[in-house]
């Protein structure tokens, strides 16, 4: 559902070709999706056969054609359904770099400093990374914001963990508390 109204939200603001979408994914909202061409391209296929889009082969100079897709008012109606759905739910964050802190006490000590001090070193990357972007018009600036609050008390709840583990060798629940 969420992928559907990222490609109906782009192409609400203009017609474009699948490269320019998926080009547009990759260089501003990898933040909040990890959306692979081909997902891409079978999306809008689906929604071309679902009559949201229109698809129009486009000749540019000496370029191989391309499929340009455009809203239709199906389309539009499909887009303002999903969009109410999907802001009116709480979807759960999905954390998969957690999965590596379950098994953390497996490490020794100092192996586990060392991993964890590589980790916030590429999410203090991250992090000037997305304070470094250009700002966003309008509600896309949004996403950003998020994205960079995010990154923000990743980072903080990182340099609880590194500092409770720098102040004991025990891992557990009670070990670290997150501050407000």
């Amino acid at each position: 559902m969420s992928r559907e109204l990222l490609l109906l939200g782009l192409l609400r603001q203009q017609a474009r070709h699948g490269y320019e979408l998926h080009d547009f994914i990759q260089t501003r909202l990898t933040s909040c999706t990890r959306l692979k061409k081909a997902t891409a391209y079978y999306l809008l296929k689906k929604m071309a056969d679902r009559g949201w889009l229109t698809q129009e082969t486009v000749q540019e100079g000496k370029r191989p054609p391309r499929q340009v897709y455009e809203l239709t008012p199906q389309g539009e109606v499909a887009f303002q359904r999903l969009l109410r759905e999907h802001l009116a739910r709480h979807h759960p964050a999905d954390f998969p770099d957690d999965i590596s802190l379950a098994f953390l006490d497996v490490l020794s000590v100092e192996e586990r400093r060392k991993l964890l001090r590589k980790r916030r070193s590429d999410l203090q990357s991250a992090l000037e990374r997305a304070r470094a972007m250009p700002p966003h018009p309008g509600s896309l600036g949004l996403v950003m914001a998020h994205w960079r609050h995010h990154l923000e008390s990743e980072l903080q709840w990182l340099d609880g963990l590194l500092a409770s583990l720098d102040a004991s060798e025990e891992v557990s629940p009670n070990t670290f508390q997150h501050s407000k």
